[in-house]
């Protein structure tokens, strides 16, 4: 691989029909570049926990990956409306889904855990009422 490769999508708030569609595409382009099984399993999971976190509790936003030879790193941007408490945000469980989100199998609280759990590096910036943007990113040089 020698040129850097970006993929995106534009996610729209509550659109359930298309959750897993981008960690879908992305795990198919890193097949076909010959990246290793495991680092494309984070990568799929990384990226499907971003984009459920886009659908149930942003208003909405863009997610994209940025390929290169020794590091994939998947970012997330949404315009709101932020978190909170990051911390909390991260704590296994702690959900701020609505009870409808919930009925129907989402939000339980293990999506940023999971994201921090497979990503060598990570990196959020949010601001309550305005954004939050997530940069995860996984090493293609280091052994899972």
């Amino acid at each position: 691989m020698q040129e850097k490769k970006v993929i995106e999508s534009e996610i729209e708030k509550g659109y359930f029909a298309i959750g897993g569609e981008f960690s879908s595409r992305l795990k198919k382009i890193l097949r076909r570049l010959g990246v290793d099984s495991q680092k494309i399993r984070y990568l799929a999971i990384i990226a499907y926990e971003l984009e459920m976190n886009l659908i149930i509790h942003s208003d909405g936003g863009r997610i994209s990956a940025h390929i290169s030879s020794n590091v994939i790193q998947i970012i997330s941007k949404d315009s709101g409306p932020g978190i909170k408490d990051i911390k909390k945000a991260f704590q296994p469980g702690y959900s701020t889904a609505p009870a409808e989100i919930k009925e129907m199998g989402f939000g339980a609280g293990l999506g940023l855990n999971n994201v921090e759990k497979f990503a060598d590096n990570l990196n959020i910036k949010s601001e309550a009422g305005k954004y939050t943007i997530l940069k995860a990113a996984v090493n293609l040089s280091t052994q899972s």
